[in-house]
């Protein structure tokens, strides 16, 4: 049996498509759990109404104490984790089991967001969607990572794994990977895709970068110590690499700025490096132009090195908090 869980945290203007997704699926789970997280927006009401069963948490836990309440709450042999802002497309339930089904060494599927929104909310939403959908299709086949966003696994391996980390509120599947991926194979389709709602202002969604910044280079240490796999970049390394020079050459420019009036060309020092960093990763470049347009294409690549920036200060100050502060194997407690 298939057992399907939506953790929902105040998520009334999504969960509606997304269960009503569920139930149109052509092979629909055998039981639909939605774990409601201490709500306030009448998020179980609407799981209720569809015949859902509700299981309640007492306070707000968390995505990984969600999961995991789930994971208790049902009998499945298969898990199928869906986020509560992802509206299936018909199939993807069936294609994940296929998967699952034809090879028994697989231990967890999972999949890749559509090109279009949910809920079309503006540019910045399409640069979230965009970003997501490229890099993850760059990574099909044979991976070292899931995103629980859509992903089936088979419950022998989730306890073999054990449980998600619930002191953990950000880069909780970075985590959970690094276990998942020493224990079992982990495959990324484009057969099993779902519509997602993506956040739709900038500030927030910097502020989410520079949150999940901070713990990954502790979790990179970590999870290298215990010789786990490696996962999967959502960004180009030469990108990070481009734009963490690029914020050096400013510096350096705005250092020289007085000099700049005799020997101009020190003013083009973060010129050249920004555009570096536009040239590291020429096929999102491409692809955001075939999917949106050249002018699309370039406000995408604006906003991308906004979002880069905060990705080195934020990986930057992780590093600096690694080495001054206490030896806590890089695990971040839950805010």
């Amino acid at each position: 049996m298939i057992s399907l869980v939506v953790p929902c945290y105040n998520a009334a203007r999504t969960l509606r498509l997304c269960l009503e997704s569920v139930l149109a699926q052509t092979r629909v789970p055998g039981e639909i759990v939605v774990v409601d997280d201490a709500s306030t927006d009448g998020s179980a009401r609407i799981a209720e109404e569809l015949g859902c069963r509700v299981v309640r948490l007492p306070e707000n836990r968390g995505v990984s104490a969600a999961r995991n309440a789930g994971i208790d709450a049902t009998t499945g042999e298969v898990i199928f984790f869906l986020d509560a802002d992802v509206a299936l497309r018909p199939d993807a339930v069936a294609n994940a089991m296929e998967i699952l089904e034809h090879d028994p060494e697989v231990g967890c599927v999972h999949g890749v967001y559509d090109t279009v929104p949910l809920i079309d909310d503006g540019p910045v939403e399409w640069y979230r969607i965009l970003h997501a959908v490229h890099w993850r299709r760059r990574h099909l086949g044979e991976v070292n990572s899931v995103v629980f966003a859509l992903a089936a696994v088979r419950r022998d391996v989730l306890l073999a794994v054990g449980r998600l980390d619930e002191r953990l509120r950000d880069c909780e599947d970075v985590e959970y990977s690094s276990r998942l991926a020493v224990r079992s194979r982990i495959v990324l389709t484009d057969t099993v895709v779902g519509r997602h709602d993506d956040g739709s202002r900038l500030l927030p969604i910097l502020t989410e970068q520079w949150r999940r910044a901070l713990p990954l280079i502790p979790l990179a240490l970590t999870t290298t110590r215990r010789g786990a796999a490696k996962p999967e970049h959502a960004n180009s390394p030469a990108g990070i690499l481009s734009c963490g020079l690029a914020l050096a050459g400013l510096a350096l420019a705005l250092l020289s700025l007085p000099f700049g009036l005799f020997h101009p060309l020190l003013l083009a020092v973060p010129g050249v490096f920004v555009a570096g960093f536009v040239l590291a990763d020429p096929e999102l470049v491409g692809f955001v132009r075939r999917q949106r347009g050249p002018l699309f294409a370039a406000y995408f690549m604006a906003v991308h090195l906004v979002v880069h920036v905060v990705l080195v200060a934020g990986l930057a100050a992780g590093s600096l908090r690694l080495l001054t502060g206490p030896r806590d194997g890089g695990r971040a407690e839950a805010a």
